[in-house]
This record gives structure tokens, sequence and C-alpha cells, in this order.
């Protein structure tokens, strides 16, 4: 009984991971070591980065302009059609993000409505369990297109998202599923056990043929993101205007932590 039992758990953890570890832009993306400090804003009039911490605090671009801080920064032509290009990148890049990160919820949920379908006692508990979950994907689906679907793209927004509308699925999925199975235990009913375990291993079952595979196609868009993240890199990177002090601007950086960590799994 404790093996099915963890299988549940382990099956309500993949559902709460598996798209976190998917949308996960605002760190780093699959194998792509890159990360920013800022959240974003895109609208017809320009992109805002923004940050709490750190300097600079605010930077604007559109159309080949900049202001850091409130200030225009003066410019090249060359610098301008960076900053363009930039800008345009950006603008492609964060619908994708957003679709990916939709995609993400939807192996989520669908991960957790199959925990549903599969443990749920009777038909009735069923269909409330499975309006519950329906009614947290939609809520978390529409906060999620109210941020980086419209353009903003914040890291608690993201966060709260994923975090907010799956974490209380898995929550109430747990301890509704949970309670049939001590149940059951508890009854010494060897018929109901020996069900419980067969449910468990058709649930090992769906999760490898249908949420894994979907992750893992997932994984494999977010891989494609990677190309796009290390343009942006070089596109500053040349940048010849600097900020007040002497060095560049740069709205994202190299994860070192990350790829310090992907060199000592390399040489072990």
């Amino acid at each position: 009984m404790r093996t099915t039992i963890f299988r549940l758990a382990f099956a309500a953890a993949l559902a709460l991971t598996a798209p976190l570890q998917a949308h996960d832009f605002h760190g780093s993306m699959g194998h792509c070591s890159f990360n920013t400090d800022y959240d974003v804003r895109i609208s017809d009039a320009g992109i805002a980065f923004s940050r709490d911490d750190g300097e600079p605090t605010r930077v604007f671009m559109h159309d080949g302009s900049l202001r850091i801080d409130g200030k225009p920064v003066v410019v090249d032509a060359a610098d301008a059609a960076r900053l363009r290009s930039y800008e345009g990148s950006v603008r492609a890049l964060v619908p994708e993000v957003a679709s990916i990160a939709r995609e993400g919820l939807d192996i989520g949920f669908d991960a957790l409505t199959t925990v549903a379908t599969t443990f749920a006692e009777d038909g009735d508990a069923r269909s409330r369990l499975i309006d519950r979950l329906n009614r947290s994907r939609t809520r978390a689906m529409a906060q999620l297109d109210a941020g980086i679907g419209s353009g903003v793209w914040t890291r608690q927004a993201m966060e709260d998202s994923f975090e907010g509308g799956i974490q209380d699925a898995v929550s109430e999925l747990v301890g509704t599923v949970t309670a049939g199975a001590v149940k059951a235990a508890l009854s010494g009913d060897q018929a109901k056990i020996a069900a419980l375990e067969a449910r468990a291993d058709s649930l090992d079952q769906a999760i490898d043929k249908e949420v894994n595979a979907r992750a893992d196609r997932l994984g494999a868009r977010a891989e494609m993101l990677c190309p796009k993240l290390r343009e942006l890199d070089q596109l500053q990177r040349q940048f010849t205007f600097r900020l007040t002090d002497g060095s560049p601007l740069r709205l994202i950086g190299e994860d070192k932590d990350r790829v310090a960590d992907k060199d000592k799994l390399a040489t072990r």
C-alpha cells in the first residue's frame, strides 16, 4: 500500500514539475545558460525593461532610440540598427515563450486529470474533482494570458501562474485521492487494495505514454529558443555605446552558476 501512495505522490509531483521545467525562460531554458534580472513590458510604443535592484533600473527602446533611467542615450546609426533588431527579436520571442508556457500548463493539468480519472472512487466524485481542476486550469490560463500572453513578462507573474494554479490543484487532488488510498488500507479489504495497486500501475503507463512524451516535445520546442537567446546576447555585445560608468548594456547575461554545474557534470 505504501508503494501505491508513493506512486500517487510521484504522479502528482510530475504533474507539478513538468511544466515548470519547460517554461522557465526567465532563468535558463533547456541547455541555454542565459538569464535576465529584468521584467519586460511590450507595447506599440516600445519595449520597457525594469528591475528593482541593480543599475540601470529602467531601459526603454523603440525604433532605434534608447532611454536609460529616463534619459535619452545618443547612439550611432549602427547601434540604432542593432537596437531595432534587438527589439524585433524580443517581440518575436515573447509570443513563443507564451505558447510554450500555455502548453506547459496544459501538460500539468492533463496529468492531474489523468490522476483524478484513475483514482477517483466513483463517477460523481470524479466529475466534481475534474470540474474543480478545469476551473483551476481556466484561472491559471487567464492569469498567464493577462501576463506574458499580453506582452507583460515578469518573474512573479510567471511563478504565480504555475505555482499558484497547479500547486493548489495538486494539493486538493493529493488530499482527495490519498484519503481513498488510506481508507482502503485501513479497511483491510484486499480486493480494494489490489484494485488500487492496479490503478497505480495503469497510471504509471499513462504518464509514461502521454505526459512524458508531450513534455519531451515541449522541451524540444524550448531548446529551439536557445539560438534566439544567443543572437540577443550577440547583439548586445556589439553595442558600442556605454553606460555612464563606462560599462556595456547587458539586458541578458550568462548564468555562470549553471555553466559551472554543467562543467562539473561533464568532468565526472
